[in-house]
Formats: structure tokens, C-alpha cells, sequence
């Protein structure tokens, strides 16, 4: 897929006026043949780190990671290895940076004997992985269900890990009826050590299964989003800020009334500076549509919803705040062969702030995983799963305009 994005990049039209984004550029990354579901992080300082799923032998897999430094990946980093890992297109590790060489990664293990068990081991590094503390469970219940989703942001000194927390559930992949219960969504502060630096605390006592979180901070707090569950299965997209009085109810970023029987396995993205809040969020209430809503108030509300496209998306949202204010928005949308590509569009709360662009083709499967998009510099960064045989991790750069 390489030489092929080098040929679309090549061919591209000359630049407008209009145009706030160059050329998508593929660039090489160390993620050996075989690796898939690329992760990228963006620490408070502008440090860029990608990680991903690499083959380490039969079964066995490590999670690995690169930074970003100076227009290119450098050599990769492991930081866990293991046979016994619960591996998902959408439920995928990560490694977050944080300040003064703060590393905390974050991967999932299978549970002996159940096909849909499985709980999340985190690492945190102190040194800027020269050493890692020995893995955790920010989970205590005990039971064999499915716990992951997981958002790390720095907080604190150290790192906030907020996941899906499947300990009321029965643990057979059929939440939330009266007999099973449902999933919720926790939180727990994680110390520079490594260690727990408090309680772990519900967010949310009915949550969407296995829909991706995400987390950012503003000038007030952390700012956790997910879709959340209504008991008339509307599945909307909500979101909890923490305040002087600790963590607030769940608030709607925006009533889409979409009403779902089952998970639609398509997260919500956040970001965020200073109090500007951003989320981009996948619905379907009618048609397919992804949308995009600003706050102003570091998330205590938000103006109305942007439609940002609706009819062929896929979805797989990413979105970051750009230096100037605006926002980007990436996802996930069918083609007129019935492909799918990966388009980037700038936002402002007023409107579209430019054309969408082309990032690359996909396949639209599930391999493809959930693109990724971050500010390095000043340029945009992207990474998706290559699904071919064997599978890849595939990276671009644009400039900013």
C-alpha cells in the first residue's frame, strides 16, 4: 500500500487558496510485516508516540512503540510481551506519554477458560521506557468478564486510566439484560510509580459495550467521553469532567436519539486546550452520519452538533485541535466503488473550515481498525492498519496550510 499512496500523493492537483492541507505523504515506520492496530499519543509537552501490535512468535505478541522526533519515527521500544493476550480489531493496547519522561502503556490478557473474559494490565514508566513498573490490574472485582476500552491521559503527576468494566455483567457478551447486568465505566489515578494512588471510582453504571472511550484535559480537569446506554437502549454519546467536587454526572454532548439494540462497536474521539472541548462521535438515528460539537466551558456544555457526513460513513472517528483553533476530524467513509477512504476535514464551531482530503484507500474491514490523526508540529500525522497478507502498519504526513 505504500508505493500506492506515493502515486496518489504524487498525482495530486496543484495547491488553491482553498487548500489548508498538502499533499498526504506515506513515510516509513519501524512496525515489522505482521503488526496492526497503531495507537498515536500526544503528550502535554507536543511529543508524539506511536504504538502498535507486533508478532512475536506463534501466538505470542509485544506491544511496541516509536516517537515521533524531528520528521521521522526512531528505532522501536517493547514494552510487554505475552502468548495469553486478548487481541480485537477495536479493543486495541496503547503507551501515552506524559511529563518528564512519563510513559504508562496499557494492554489486555485473557481470562483461562471463557471466550470473552479478559482484563487490563498497565505499565507506567518513570525514565522514558529505560524501565517499566511491574504490570497491574486497575480492576479488583474478580470477575471473569470482559474489562477494556481503555483511556490514558496524564493527570495528577501520573496517569488516569478510565475503562469499560464488565464486573456486573455475566460475562457471556450479552450485556445489560435483567439477568446479566450491565457494563459500566471506571476510573482510577495511577501514581508515577506505577502505583494505584487511590480508589477506583464508577463514572457510569450503564454504558454502551464495547464502544471505544476517549480522554482529554483542560484548563479545569480530565474529561472522560463514551457512548453511553439509556435503559430505552438510546446510545448517545456522553461525557464526565472532573471538578473541584470530584467527577460530575454523565451530560449528552448532543441528543442524536439514536436508538441501538446492540453495540455498534464505534467510539467517540475528545480533545481539547485550555477550556475548548472537542468531540467527534458516529450515529446512525436515520441514516449514518458523523458529527463533531465544541464547547467553550471546558465541556460543562456544548453548541449544536456540525454534521460533518452522513449517508456513506463508516465512521472510526479521530479529531485534534489545531494550533489556530480549528479542529480536525478523520474518519472512516465508503467510496462510489464501495470501498472505503480515509478523508480529514478542518472544523470551526461555525462550519467546515475547508474541503475534506483524501488521506488513503481502505477496505472498510474490520482489519483496517480505527485510523489515527495527531499534530506533529506543523503537520498532521496519520496511521492505519494495512489489511493485507500479512497486515501492516501503514503512516502519512500532510502540511498544514
Amino acid at each position: 500500500m505504500l508505493p500506492c499512496l506515493c502515486v496518489l500523493a504524487a498525482c495530486a492537483p496543484a495547491s488553491t487558496p482553498e487548500d489548508w492541507l498538502g499533499p498526504v505523504t506515506a513515510v516509513d515506520n519501524p512496525a515489522l510485516p505482521g503488526s496492526r492496530y497503531p495507537r498515536v499519543a500526544t503528550g502535554p509537552g507536543g511529543e508524539v508516540v506511536m504504538s502498535w501490535l507486533a508478532p512475536a512468535g506463534e501466538a505470542a505478541h509485544e506491544l511496541q512503540y516509536s516517537r515521533w522526533q524531528d520528521g521521522a519515527f526512531d528505532l522501536p521500544a517493547v514494552v510487554a510481551k505475552g502468548d495469553d493476550w486478548f487481541v480485537n480489531w477495536a479493543d486495541f493496547p496503547a503507551v501515552v506519554p506524559g511529563p518528564d519522561g512519563l510513559l504508562a502503556a496499557h494492554w489486555l490478557r485473557k481470562l483461562p477458560g471463557h471466550v470473552y473474559a479478559y482484563e487490563v494490565r498497565i505499565s507506567v514508566s518513570g525514565d522514558r521506557g529505560r524501565n517499566w513498573s511491574a504490570a497491574v490490574t486497575p480492576h479488583d472485582d474478580g470477575t471473569a468478564t470482559e474489562h477494556g476500552f481503555v483511556s490514558l491521559l496524564p493527570h495528577d503527576g501520573g496517569m488516569l486510566a478510565a475503562w469499560l468494566d464488565g464486573r456486573h455483567t455475566s460475562g457471556d457478551h450479552d450485556h445489560g439484560t435483567a439477568e446479566s447486568g450491565a457494563m459500566t465505566l471506571r476510573t482510577l489515578q495511577y501514581a508515577r510509580d506505577g502505583s494505584a494512588a487511590g480508589p477506583g471510582v464508577e463514572l457510569d453504571a450503564r454504558v454502551c459495550d464495547c464502544c471505544q472511550t476517549g480522554a482529554a484535559t483542560t484548563a479545569d480537569g480530565p474529561v472522560v467521553v463514551y457512548r453511553d446506554r439509556g435503559s430505552d437502549e438510546v446510545r448517545d454519546i456522553s461525557i464526565v469532567r472532573w471538578t473541584p467536587g470530584g467527577w460530575s454526572a454523565p451530560v449528552r454532548v448532543h441528543a442524536d436519539g439514536w436508538h441501538m439494540p446492540a453495540c455498534p462497536v464505534n467510539g467517540p474521539a475528545v480533545d481539547a486546550r485550555d477550556r475548548q472541548v472537542v468531540v467527534a462521535w458516529f450515529t446512525a438515528p436515520d441514516r449514518p452520519r458523523v458529527r463533531l460539537a465544541f464547547s467553550r466551558d471546558g465541556g460543562a456544555s456544548f453548541g449544536p452538533a456540525l454534521e460533518v457526513a452522513s449517508g456513506t460513513p463508516i465512521g472510526r472517528v479521530d479529531v485534534v485541535l489545531l494550533p489556530d483553533g480549528r479542529a480536525a476530524i478523520a474518519w472512516l467513509d465508503r467510496d462510489a466503488a464501495g470501498g472505503a477512504r480515509v478523508l480529514v476535514q478542518p472544523w470551526t464551531p461555525e462550519g467546515p473550515a475547508g474541503p475534506a482530503q483524501v488521506v488513503a484507500a481502505a477496505s472498510g474491514a474490520r482489519s483496517t481498525g480505527f485510523p489515527q490523526l495527531a499534530v506533529a508540529g506543523n503537520r498532521l500525522l496519520f496511521a492505519w492498519t494495512g489489511d493485507g497478507e500479512p497486515s501492516s502498519v501503514l503512516t502519512a504526513v500532510a502540511q498544514l496550510r
